[in-house]
């Protein structure tokens, strides 16, 4: 996972917040605490996919493209984050070392694998169930308001565990 994931996270839910107003890259890049042009560049992204429709000219900027809570997260992360989980460790292609490739056949499934847990939990949160969590007390545990679909899903719960994550 890349931080354009997060920023792209971030820039939807403030314009989520606001739904009525047209956000140019300036206002988003100070909200969410990002240079101006790596905002337009993942909204950019985000628009080639209808995450946000642009309004062009004086005034102009970007607002939602879809319902917030329409839209989950494992939707963002593959709009924006390009093999995310698959490394590459090696400054050459290792021609003629047959460890090396199998080491890279098991390496290349055990991300392939991480990642389809990844967006299976990812799925469950949307940009909605997001800002309600944002706008819950403060002294009210984050946890306290995990997706309820991963509550009932206790697999997930499981697997989330066993990588070290929340559940």
């Amino acid at each position: 996972m890349n931080s354009e994931f997060t920023i792209a996270v971030h820039c939807l839910i403030v314009l989520a917040s606001a739904p009525d107003r047209v956000w140019s890259s300036g206002s988003l890049s100070r909200k969410v605490h990002t240079n101006p042009a790596r905002v337009r560049k993942i909204m950019s992204a985000l628009r080639r996919n209808g995450l946000v429709t642009t309004k062009e000219g004086l005034g102009g900027g970007y607002r939602l493209g879809f319902s917030s809570g329409d839209v989950n997260l494992a939707l963002v992360y593959r709009t924006v984050s390009c093999e995310a989980l698959k490394l590459n460790w090696c400054s050459d292609d290792g021609a003629g070392d047959p460890e090396l490739a199998r080491v890279r056949s098991v390496m290349d499934q055990a991300f392939c694998r991480a990642e389809t847990m990844l967006e299976t939990y990812l799925e469950q949160w949307t940009i909605d169930s997001l800002l309600e969590q944002i706008k819950c007390e403060p002294d009210v545990p984050i946890s306290d308001h995990f997706p309820v679909s991963a509550h009932k899903d206790k697999s997930t719960k499981y697997n989330i565990n066993r990588i070290g994550g929340e559940g």
